[in-house]
């Protein structure tokens, strides 16, 4: 197991316990549209506890560093979120690699966050969501045959009423990704 050093730690408690507005925007699976709970400054929120606990210098559990990985990314704070997703110690966790995807996309480094999607979906072929972003990222790279294809993929695995399918096809028609 990978083991933290004591600024890593650092690092990773303070992007934790900077505030963080709410946002609807679903779950990183997108099965859910209700509010990521959002704690005051060094508090972060337990999914056990149910409520915000303060944060203490114990190591923090990936699923804690995806969740606040993706709250900024959805944020537009793309390098903090990228800094979290790269502390997850499962570095082969389809939902932290479908993170630096998204953030290095949005940041202009198409290529690279194509090659991140790609790698959740050699995990996980069945991760609509990262097939989404990467279909909006061949869009965005001019490359519609390919994100045709990942529509086809989208299609067989979750038909044509998914979320991901109806955001990727609008992203294909418009020829423009779709900004949450």
């Amino acid at each position: 197991m990978k083991r933290l050093n004591s600024i890593q730690i650092v690092i990773a408690a303070g992007l934790l316990l900077a505030p963080v507005q709410s946002f609807a925007l679903g779950d990183d699976d997108g099965t859910s549209t209700r509010s990521k709970p959002v704690c005051k400054k060094g508090y972060v929120y337990s999914k056990i506890k149910k409520r915000c606990v303060r944060q203490g210098s114990e190591i923090i559990p990936d699923q804690m560093l995806i969740d606040q990985g993706w709250a900024l990314a959805y944020q537009g704070k793309f390098n903090l979120a990228v800094d979290l997703f790269n502390l997850v110690v499962d570095q082969r966790n389809p939902q932290a690699l479908n993170g630096l995807g998204y953030s290095y996309r949005k940041m202009g480094q198409l290529d690279r966050g194509i090659g991140y999607y790609q790698q959740a979906l050699a995990i996980d072929p069945d991760y609509h969501l990262a097939r989404e972003y990467l279909g909006e990222g061949y869009v965005k790279a001019g490359r519609i045959g390919l994100a045709k294809a990942q529509l086809s993929e989208i299609a067989l695995r979750c038909g044509t009423e998914c979320k991901e399918y109806r955001l990727l096809a609008r992203a294909i028609a418009t020829g423009d990704e779709n900004d949450w």
